[in-house]
């Protein structure tokens, strides 16, 4: 009779997984596995990571990182948000393999097939770990979801997003959806 005995996967784990142009997670130790990105969602990145880092570029610092990039929140859980962004003063927390901890943003696209996955799990995953803002840009709606601490902003793509993060920041949504 098998014993039922579960194995927790880690970071060790996970630097063992075959370079196969999959994208691998481990969240509490259980491996997760996404397809690629489709053209529209790495457009959208690509808009998010130019405007927060031109953002850095003119405000003193910090880095703006687009998947894939590995984020360690914990020995046993590792993450490939979409974008991080990580202010000036925390940036001793981008090491030459990867983000030890929760950076200050993070943002997901979603996907079809990550769209539950992203609105829970990882945010609640998020949330846990100390990340202080994570966005959830919904392509189909053209909408961004803003949770703060426990505030929840909408913003629809004729708005535009501010952040206590980065002073005098702001992203006008008209130029991160294509028309």
């Amino acid at each position: 009779m098998a014993s039922g005995v579960s194995t927790r996967l880690t970071y060790e784990d996970y630097l063992e997984l075959p370079n196969d142009g999959k994208r691998y997670e481990i969240l509490d130790g259980e491996l997760f596995v996404n397809p690629a990105p489709v053209p529209l969602h790495q457009i959208i990145v690509r808009q998010l990571l130019r405007a927060i880092q031109d953002y850095f570029d003119a405000h003193g610092g910090g880095e703006a990182i687009a998947s894939p990039i590995d984020v360690v929140l914990a020995h046993d859980t590792v993450v490939q948000p979409d974008l991080v962004a990580v202010t000036a003063s925390r940036l001793s927390m981008i090491g030459p393999k990867n983000v030890q901890g929760a950076p200050d943003l993070v943002i997901e696209v979603l996907s079809e097939r990550t769209r539950q996955f992203d609105e829970n799990t990882k945010r609640k995953l998020y949330e846990q770990s100390g990340v202080l803002e994570y966005w959830i840009v919904d392509p189909d709606r053209a909408q961004v979801k803003i949770h703060r601490g426990s505030e929840v902003f909408v913003v629809d793509q004729d708005g535009t997003i501010a952040t206590p993060l980065f002073p005098e920041f702001v992203l006008d949504l008209r130029n991160i959806f294509p028309e």
